[in-house]
């Protein structure tokens, strides 16, 4: 048995001070200090945060690899890097590539799944397959050459390591393959690189899916006589994803997001091979990509995903919403753990579920990760 004792402990719904969190593999509970059993191994974390391990659902690389290249050592990098900062579990996401490039990359993960469960590096839930299958009017970065009309009998094939995917609904096909795929797999569907109407996203709605894609981004806007797929994103009872790197999304508009979607915003990286990496030149699906600062920039300008860490999004919420702590913990942990379905064991700090916890600073900076009861990570 072991505890942590000292720290403030974000729950769902609350943070409690003057408890010990008690836990072997799973979360055993909170226990008044002097009742921690004199046998526990117990770690003093006085000053600090306690909370669930982090949850990225949309990570396309980080430390120079990318999901999308197949290459194991790469995702083993990707999973010890991301650790670090406070993620515990994530989908490494595949672009916009060949079929070829793309079913490498799902027989990579697929054969680390298992080893991800007692790896120095977070656990790999299965893979979010962003592209092919978008509208080339709204592609941002992604190549256009490797789109694809919407195949529900792929996504079916490979549902035992798809989670989640992205279909803009209003191409031919678009609304059949919702439908199929969300009746015949636990395979989460959603719109996004979507040129749809309100109208069109409601309806992919109704067929099933269940998420926006980084909401504003590769997407119609929204206008008060046109609210586009960001009016139906705000309005629906749908999970939405948001780069809260500040240039994705103006740091202004994060209260009204948060308003808008309570225990539905789900806080992503969406980054890139060049998260955690120095300012220059790298690549994104066979494209150049121009890194400064927090801007990830094509040749021409376009966006190309981020360099942010999801620790650090936490802290970019704290600084521009007077949300509670835990409910911003929740956008980046419970609330993207229930998005793809595994709610009942992983994202909160509640008894039975996986004992996966980070130990954060005042600040939010990591300084332990804990895995499975484990410690993986020590700043």
């Amino acid at each position: 048995m072991k505890c942590i004792k000292g720290a403030s402990i974000i729950l769902p719904r609350e943070i409690v001070t003057g408890k010990a969190l008690v836990y072997d593999e799973k979360i055993i509970g909170l226990v008044a200090e002097k009742e921690i059993p004199d046998s526990a191994e117990v770690i003093d974390a006085t000053g600090c945060f306690v909370a669930p391990g982090l949850v990225d659902v949309h990570i396309h690389g980080y430390l120079n690899e990318d999901a999308s290249d197949g290459v194991a050592e790469g995702i083993r990098k990707m999973a010890e890097g991301v650790m670090k900062n406070g993620v515990t579990t994530f989908l490494p996401t595949t672009m916009t590539v060949s079929m070829a490039e793309i079913e490498q990359a799902l027989d990579t993960v697929r054969a680390l799944q298992e080893e991800s469960k007692s790896w120095r590096g977070a656990y790999l839930a299965g893979v979010n397959a962003e592209g092919p299958f978008i509208n080339e009017s709204k592609k941002g970065a992604q190549a256009a050459e490797h789109i694809k009309a919407p195949d529900a009998d792929w996504i079916l094939k490979n549902q035992d390591i798809i989670k989640l995917c992205t279909i803009a609904p209003e191409v031919e096909g678009g609304y059949e393959a919702i439908e199929k795929i969300t009746k015949n797999s636990n395979v989460r569907v959603s719109v996004g690189h979507t040129d749809a109407t309100f109208e069109e996203a409601m309806q992919a709605f109704a067929c099933g899916a269940t998420q926006v894609t980084h909401l504003f981004n590769a997407q119609t806007g929204l206008h008060h006589r046109k609210p586009g797929v960001v009016g139906a994103a705000l309005s629906a009872d749908v999970y939405t994803e948001l780069i809260a790197d500040t240039f994705h999304v103006n740091k202004g508009l994060f209260p009204l997001i948060a308003k808008c979607k309570g225990d539905k915003l789900v806080l992503i990286t969406d980054c890139t091979r060049a998260g955690g990496m120095p300012d220059g030149e790298y690549s994104l699906g066979g494209q150049k990509t121009f890194v400064k600062g927090i801007q990830c920039l094509l040749e021409d300008g376009t966006i190309a995903g981020s360099v942010l860490r999801l620790n650090d999004a936490v802290k970019n919420f704290r600084a521009y919403t007077d949300l509670p702590l835990y409910e911003i913990v929740n956008a980046a942990s419970l609330n993207p753990a229930n998005a793809i379905g595994l709610g009942e064991t992983k994202g909160s700090i509640e008894a039975g579920k996986d004992a996966d916890l980070i130990i954060t600073d005042m600040n939010f900076d990591i300084k332990k990760t804990i895995m499975q009861g484990e410690i993986r990570y020590e700043a």
